[in-house]
């Protein structure tokens, strides 16, 4: 019995879980897929047919599928449950379909950060980075000098981001409004930047929410809404993280009404 829970999705990729309880060592009907797709094992096995050729797949190993391939599957040891991340083919850069990649423990980290991105709700910054950093690394892709014409991408990237211009919503758009690749504009920003597409664009809404609240922001449900956060609780997160405090705590550090108070305290 075959089971998919779509985890994110956007109309560059989609990522899923699909789970498969099954018990037979036959190969399954033939199938075509159509599109481009990354598939990484959590847990359990199972055999791979495409091409005239086939693969073991478990969690030490993923397979890049492409569209138009016919395939057969086979479980021998039972079920098993994958990370499945469907691609764009613009967004696959051509990397090769029908062969099987080695998942040593920096792809393995990627997958589980990759995974820890889909739970925290932000699918258009952190999860398409985390996304992106797992293909480079299962693809072995070599990271070269930051050339003078990526300097000025990453400036243009910055500028977008804190002026809020609409394609800065997500690293896809932003990266089609500056008309590279998402893969190209992650890698030369952290190079340039020393911090992530992520953590940058976090960082300048941390301090647009500081901004709201100095000015007397009560609702913060409202606040995460116009910031583009997920909900109340990822814009909390991410000010927890950049700043050590809750919104509401900043709400009394920035009022000069708990500066006063805070003045008054012994010590």
């Amino acid at each position: 019995m075959l089971s998919a829970v779509t985890l994110a999705a956007r109309p560059e990729f989609t990522v899923t879980t699909v789970g498969c309880r099954a018990d037979h060592t036959r190969w399954s009907a033939p199938e075509a897929s159509d599109d481009h797709r990354m598939v990484l094992v959590r847990h359990g096995r199972f055999r791979r047919w495409a091409d005239g050729s086939s693969a073991e797949l478990d969690s030490t190993t993923a397979y890049l599928g492409a569209p138009g391939e016919e395939e057969r599957f086979a479980h021998p040891a039972g079920g098993d449950v994958c990370t499945s991340v469907s691609f764009v083919p613009w967004l696959w850069e051509g990397l090769p379909g029908g062969t099987t990649v080695y998942v040593d423990a920096r792809v393995d980290l990627a997958h589980r950060r990759l995974l820890l991105a889909a739970a925290g709700g932000d699918v258009d910054y952190a999860l398409t980075e985390e996304l992106l950093r797992l293909v480079a690394v299962a693809a072995g892709r070599p990271v070269g000098r930051l050339k003078s014409a990526d300097r000025t991408l990453v400036a243009m990237a910055r500028e977008a981001i804190l002026q809020g211009t609409p394609e800065a919503a997500g690293l896809c758009s932003l990266a089609g409004l500056l008309k590279v690749s998402p893969y190209r504009l992650s890698r030369v920003f952290s190079q340039e930047m020393g911090v992530s597409l992520t953590r940058y664009r976090n960082r300048v809404r941390v301090g647009q929410a500081m901004d709201r609240l100095t000015q007397g922001e009560h609702t913060l449900a409202d606040l995460a809404a116009d910031l583009g956060f997920a909900d109340q609780a990822h814009l909390t997160r991410t000010v927890r993280e950049h700043l050590g405090h809750t919104p509401t705590v900043l709400r009394r550090l920035l009022s000069a009404r708990g500066e006063r108070r805070s003045r008054r305290l012994p010590g």
